[in-house]
């Protein structure tokens, strides 16, 4: 009856695939799959197995709560166990594999294992459970562990077959009954009911009661000696079970004791390098405290070695002083030679300045206005070397960095006992280093004075070395990108003039027409009169010849931000003229007459139809003058350079009289370099700069022994009355 019943549950199985509840242990596992293979065997397996994350975490204080561990060693440990439930998992199909069982595995992850299987059954639909079972004691009836009660309890639409040791124990249907097995306990009391039925058979036949009572004995007898016999057995086999657990429990006692030593020997390592340790921090505090002492020392032996130095100068100070004495009669005599020279060399540029003032316009000696072309005789620029350009900038620092262009950088620098500004040029199409000398001394014999003065070069690293002006350029101020006060429109008015007047005198020098060919307002520096100097003018001719007449050269050198002073024909033909900058000019102008950004303004220009709406109203403009200045600007704008005017010295003073003043510019050199007001004491210093006499006493009361233009300590504070210029002075004012 047993195998029948086997036989159908195993024709059922093949049909329907079966559920098993494997574990982590391997031998537990093959034992259980062997009983599923041979009993019911299916050919359609699924595992189901609940992943429960270890709560403690091993670490060299020993097993931590997962909680009190740190992130690192916690995710560090998970990974090893995934990996080792992976490839357990991986065995379990290869067995399946070998014995040619389809096999798939379904897991979950959860602290207790029997809610697990639960939770799995439930949510997979299981039909067919196979599980193992846990005894909890060696005695001969075996107690199903509460994990078994409670998937027996909590799935009760599957049926659930309970395996211990590769034998069946127990059988749960679907509907929750509970069948125990065929054992041979069963079989003896079958046999014993058959026995009873064949004695009252014989009774009732009429037999001999005696003889049926004695056979009677003696069956019940051999079954009871089989009974013990197979209980024997079957105790024999729990002592062999709990021999065994005794030896695991050895076993595991043993280890816990290696680990207790090794615990214990972990922890008197650690002590040993926390003394280690503190021993270590003490001889480090004493050698800090050595190390003080020592510093200490060598601080008062450094202050009797400072002591015995001054001992030593004031001896040599009195070995000396008769010697310095004499040395100072001839510095005295020799400084006042060079006072004489110096005052003498004002003198003559105080009278140069008031020939070409008086006599404007003669030939060979004055350009544009009077002021100095290219054909008078002027001194060679200073040549310098890479070294004094990278000296200058700390090896062009980017703390110096000014600004950058299209054709290179600008660094701010210390040089000649001045603040310098350094152009930077990309090598990149530029001449030979001859050729880049020879068209540097070009630039350099433009004097005037709304052009930045050029100082000198270095052909070495392309680079050209410009005064320095520290107040800023139109374009700060047009957008009050500084703190300042809005410009009226006189001082407008006559930077308009002043560029104008240095744009005819580049346009008309001889013997080639200089262009500018980048004029905006970022290149048009203001001093601290608010009065105009044009900057990075004629780079054009440093360029190769070749490479100034390709139009592509003039696309890629035009820097960023230049795009709406370029004119027209040069994006269209690629060759620079000088209507190119008057182009420039014109746009230039509408932007001091509205201070708004260039981009699109001359259309929005042409457009309005109310000037007023569009000016600066913080100027004030007087509207004759503003629509002067708009129809010239336009005139200048126009897309053909054919249909452009051209700055001639007519136009020049034409602008130079719209804002009507009785005041004349005053030159620099009559303004006292403390106040910028002119002087009516003017006296010489050891520096060989012209102050006013009241300002520099005044400098010098206050301790100062420093010049205050270089900063530089004064070789003596005589001060010396300059004639010359103070009659100069007096000839301007009674002029003018």
């Amino acid at each position: 009856m047993l195998s029948s019943q086997l036989q159908d549950i195993a024709e059922e199985s093949r049909s329907e695939r079966v559920y098993v509840a494997l574990g982590n242990s391997i031998e537990k596992a093959v034992s259980l799959l062997k009983w599923v293979f041979e009993s019911l065997g299916t050919r359609q397996i699924c595992f189901l197995h609940v992943y429960r994350p270890s709560p403690l975490i091993p670490t060299l204080l020993g097993n931590l709560p997962a909680s009190q561990a740190s992130a690192e060693i916690v995710s560090t440990f998970r990974r090893d166990e995934n990996e080792r439930t992976k490839k357990l998992l991986d065995d379990y199909l290869i067995i399946c594999h070998r014995a040619k069982v389809e096999a798939t595995i379904v897991t979950i992850e959860s602290d207790q294992v029997h809610k697990g299987i639960v939770e799995l059954v439930n949510r997979n639909g299981v039909r067919k459970l196979v599980m193992g079972a846990v005894t909890e004691n060696c005695m001969k009836v075996k107690k199903s562990s509460s994990k078994e009660n409670y998937v027996v309890k909590n799935a009760p639409f599957c049926e659930i077959w309970v395996i211990n040791k590769g034998k069946h124990i127990r059988t749960r249907n679907a509907s929750g009954n509970s069948n125990p097995p065929h054992t041979s306990f069963c079989s003896a009391s079958s046999s014993c009911a058959s026995g009873c039925a064949s004695i009252e058979m014989r009774l009732s036949s009429g037999s001999d009661s005696k003889a049926v009572e004695e056979n009677s004995y003696s069956y019940i007898e051999e079954v009871s000696l089989k009974e013990a016999e197979a209980l024997g057995n079957e105790a024999f086999e729990e002592l062999l079970k709990c021999k065994a657990l005794e030896l695991e429990a050895m076993e595991s006692l043993s280890k816990v004791k290696i680990y207790e030593s090794a615990l214990a020997h972990e922890v008197k390592l650690r002590k040993g390098a926390e003394n280690a340790l503190s021993n270590t921090i003490q001889d480090q505090e004493k050698l800090l405290v050595e190390k003080d002492e020592v510093a200490r020392k060598l601080e008062r032996t450094m202050r009797n070695v400072a002591l015995l130095d001054i001992h030593a100068q004031e001896a040599n100070h009195r070995r000396e002083e008769a010697s310095g004495k004499l040395k100072l009669i001839q510095t005295s005599i020799l400084s006042l030679q060079q006072e004489e020279q110096r005052i003498r060399r004002q003198k003559m540029e105080a009278v140069r300045w008031l020939e070409r003032w008086r006599s404007p316009g003669k030939a060979g000696t004055a350009n544009c206005n009077g002021f100095l072309g290219i054909t008078e005789e002027l001194p060679e620029l200073a040549e310098f070397s890479l070294s004094d350009l990278q000296t200058a900038t700390c090896n062009f620092s980017e703390s110096f960095k000014l600004g950058q262009g299209g054709c290179g950088q600008v660094y701010k620098g210390e040089m000649l006992g001045r603040t310098v500004a350094i152009k930077r040029l990309h090598p990149n199409n530029m001449q030979g280093q001859s050729e880049f000398q020879k068209e540097v001394q070009v630039l350099g014999k433009l004097q005037h004075p709304h052009l930045v003065t050029l100082l000198g070069a270095c052909p070495e690293a392309w680079s050209l070395v410009y005064e320095y002006l520290p107040n800023g350029s139109l374009q700060d101020r047009l957008f009050l990108k500084s703190n300042v006060a809005p410009m009226t429109w006189k001082i407008r008015t006559r930077i308009i003039a002043e560029i104008s007047s240095a744009l005819c005198f580049l346009h008309s020098s001889k013997p080639e027409k200089i262009v500018h060919g980048d004029l905006k307002p970022q290149n048009i520096l203001l001093n601290s009169e608010l009065s105009c100097k044009i900057c990075e003018f004629g780079i054009c001719r440093l360029v190769t010849e070749d490479s100034l007449y390709q139009p592509s050269f003039h696309w890629s050198t035009i820097p960023k931000g230049s795009f709406p002073y370029t004119d027209p024909e040069l994006q269209r033909i690629g060759v620079l003229t000088p209507k190119s900058d008057i182009y420039a000019f014109g746009v230039i102008i509408l932007q001091i007459l509205t201070s708004k950004p260039p981009a699109g303004l001359v259309g929005e220009v042409r457009r309005t139809r109310k000037l007023a709406s569009i000016l600066d109203p913080s100027a004030e403009w007087p509207m004759f003058v503003a629509i002067r200045l708009v129809d010239l600007a336009l005139q200048f704008c126009e897309l053909s350079g054919r249909d452009r005017p051209d700055l001639t010295p007519t136009l020049v003073r034409e602008l130079e009289q719209l804002h009507v003043s009785e005041e004349r510019p005053v030159p620099s050199f009559f303004l006292c370099p403390i106040r910028q007001e002119i002087m009516h004491d003017p006296q010489v210093a050891a520096d060989g700069f012209t102050y006013e006499g009241e300002a520099l006493r005044g400098w010098l009361a206050n301790g100062r022994e420093t010049s205050p233009m270089t900063n530089l300590i004064l070789d003596h504070l005589h001060l010396t009355p300059n004639h010359a210029l103070r009659l100069a002075i007096q000839d301007w004012l009674c002029k003018y």
